[in-house]
């Protein structure tokens, strides 16, 4: 056995040299002759119009060593489409999946151990949040792009209240609510300074309420001894109080209409809507929606700034999601998969995927970079800072969330209670 497994680790380690002599030669352009050097199927959710972009572009500079057959998903049914080719033996070489779902497929997935790829380099060339995409024995994938939260603000309604600038802390929410919320006699909310407070009105609630408990110091999940996730959301962390409960605490008063901050209610349209026609000062969302934004509403006044960070905390987060590329064990071409998902994670193909998908590099040696578009500086800023969780599965962990939040705000449990009740169906989650 210790035979076997060192042949196999003496393979992987010829493909990642061959990995990295191909992006020496092809990956800032030059002639290789016109050979295909990497072939493989891909699966994902992402547009197939921007994958084939990607590369056709990346070809176009590389002498068509790139040939993948992408097929598209929707995000909603993709897990049970890919599980069920796998029971039929007819599953994709890779798969391009974000850092929700790397719980779901992690045994799935083949892990290229760190005999090969060292923790080391995978931590120099990624940005902190791509971490995720590590075990206890190797890498699950290659980090491709971030798409991190950033705070969308309408200049018009900042001018018109005689407010200068976005608020870089939390805490001056209370002082904005004041002048950018409007209300009638009957505390129905005409225009909200931002929409915190419910769930299902609130575009990105779940992704917002991870990052302010990110915020207050909790990683939601984390990998105990044998590698296992271990949720430890309710957990105190030797702070004064638990940073769920706090970060819910804060959350929560935004729909209540006897604190200083009311600002939405669960009548409103979804926040997104209520941004693009005007009525919103503040929306958080993510750094590719820039263009759908503009879209909505060509006349809307709007710029981006960095998402409002605890006052005194040595810890900025932003949330974010991470797009990466696995191989999976079930291919019978896991040396070209391995070079697609090199050539794809490579640096020509970051600055690509950032080009065309609207997202940021995963790679700290662009993301260092100068930039000079308008938006795109504040996005390379946040990408640095962009976190996500390990989450047992998306849909479900959504109506945790959904029911820690309805249960504050109708008053039918405490605060401590409904966190502790969400990490045990998290954790139940996992199990």
């Amino acid at each position: 056995m210790k035979t076997f497994q060192t042949i196999l680790l003496a393979i992987f380690g010829f493909f990642i040299l061959a990995g990295v002599i191909v992006i020496a030669t092809f990956g800032r352009g030059g002639g290789g002759g016109g050979d295909v050097l990497a072939e493989g199927e891909v699966w994902g959710t992402l547009s197939a119009s921007f994958v084939d972009t990607v590369v056709s572009e990346f070809n176009l500079a590389n002498d068509n060593i790139l040939t993948i057959t992408y097929r598209e998903f929707p995000p909603e049914t993709f897990n049970q489409e890919l599980i069920e080719a796998l029971a039929a033996g007819r599953g994709p070489d890779a798969v391009i999946f974000t850092e929700d779902l790397i719980a779901s497929y992690e045994d799935k997935l083949y892990t290229i151990p760190f005999a090969t790829f060292s923790e080391r380099s995978f931590r120099d060339i990624y940005v902190e949040g791509s971490e995720l995409f590590l075990n206890a024995e190797g890498v699950l994938a290659f980090p491709i792009a971030v798409d991190p939260m950033v705070l969308y603000w309408n200049r018009a309604l900042f001018n018109t209240a005689r407010i200068s600038a976005p608020p870089s802390y939390w805490d001056e929410l209370i002082t904005l609510s004041k002048s950018l919320t409007k209300t009638d006699s009957s505390f129905n909310v005409l225009q909200s300074v931002i929409a915190l407070g419910e769930y299902r009105n609130v575009t990105h609630a779940k992704e917002i309420l991870s990052m302010l408990v990110m915020q207050a110091g909790n990683p939601i999940v984390i990998r105990d001894a044998q590698g296992r996730p271990d949720v430890i959301f309710a957990e105190e962390l030797n702070l004064p109080e638990a940073p769920a409960e706090s970060a819910l605490r804060f959350y929560t008063e935004f729909a209540n209409p006897v604190k200083p901050v009311y600002s939405w209610n669960r009548s409103l349209p979804p926040s997104i809507d209520m941004f693009t026609r005007g009525d919103l000062a503040m929306y958080l969302g993510f750094g590719s929606e820039i263009v759908e934004l503009q879209e909505r509403n060509p006349n809307l006044n709007f710029d981006v700034t960095n998402v409002p960070q605890i006052r005194d905390s040595s810890l900025a987060t932003t949330f974010g999601t991470i797009y990466a590329i696995g191989l999976m064990k079930a291919s019978d071409n896991i040396a070209g998969a391995f070079s697609v998902a090199t050539l794809l994670s490579g640096a020509d193909a970051a600055r690509l995927w950032a080009d065309i998908a609207g997202v940021v590099p995963a790679r700290r040696d662009l993301l260092a970079e100068s930039q000079t578009d308008k938006y795109k500086s504040v996005l390379y800023e946040e990408a640095l800072i962009a976190r996500g969780f390990l989450d047992p599965a998306p849909v479900e962990s959504d109506t945790v969330f959904a029911d820690l939040v309805e249960t504050i705000t109708s008053g039918r449990d405490s605060i401590s209670r409904a966190v502790e009740d969400a990490q045990i169906r998290l954790q139940t989650l996992f199990e």
